[in-house]
């Protein structure tokens, strides 16, 4: 077990920590477990890289841990009205098209290749701005105005975006699937 992986296993257990943090109504704390996960998340990153400790098991840990935090924030923060359920709706959506569509893939024997998208990234990069932010509002009690609204809208426009460019890439890959299994039609 590498230390990357190990990091990596220990942001799975400050999932639970915000997500009671924000019941509770402990703003302070969830946003310091938000924030102790991200910089986690560049930690691993950065030994897994610098001490060539990249493993098979971390690929896939890593990117899980990061979007159990963010989808778990996502969802309390709808259900405490603090973000627009369509928002929360939608990214919840995407993500599990997302899953969906690789376990059909890998079930018709045609595992597809899981690629970060510019755009996908970027709906992540916004996604994380927008929970930070409302967790600060939270916890410090202010509003920032106009910029929640901001980032609410981008965040959505980029996950739409994101899931119409998964989209569009896995039916090409199950369409050249589909005229590879049949050459002679």
């Amino acid at each position: 077990m590498t230390i990357p992986n190990v990091i990596t296993i220990l942001r799975f257990f400050l999932v639970p920590a915000v997500v009671f943090a924000l019941l509770t109504e402990n703003m302070g704390w969830a946003l310091a477990c938000f924030l102790i996960a991200g910089i986690s998340d560049g930690v691993d990153g950065f030994i897994a890289r610098q001490f060539d400790q990249r493993s098979e098991l971390g690929a896939y840990l890593d990117p899980m841990a990061d979007k159990l935090l963010l989808v778990s924030v996502f969802v309390v923060l709808g259900y405490m009205a603090e973000l627009p359920l369509w928002l929360v709706i939608a990214a919840v959506s995407r993500d599990a098209l997302i899953v969906a569509a690789v376990l059909l893939s890998t079930i018709m024997g045609n595992p597809v290749e899981v690629k970060p998208l510019f755009v996908s990234k970027a709906n992540t990069a916004v996604q994380i701005v927008l929970a930070a932010l409302v967790l600060s509002e939270l916890a410090f009690d202010y509003h920032t105005g106009g910029l929640r609204g901001g980032l609410v809208i981008v965040s959505g426009l980029l996950t739409l975006a994101s899931a119409a460019a998964y989209l569009v890439a896995w039916l090409r890959h199950m369409n050249d699937y589909g005229e590879s299994a049949n050459p002679g039609e």
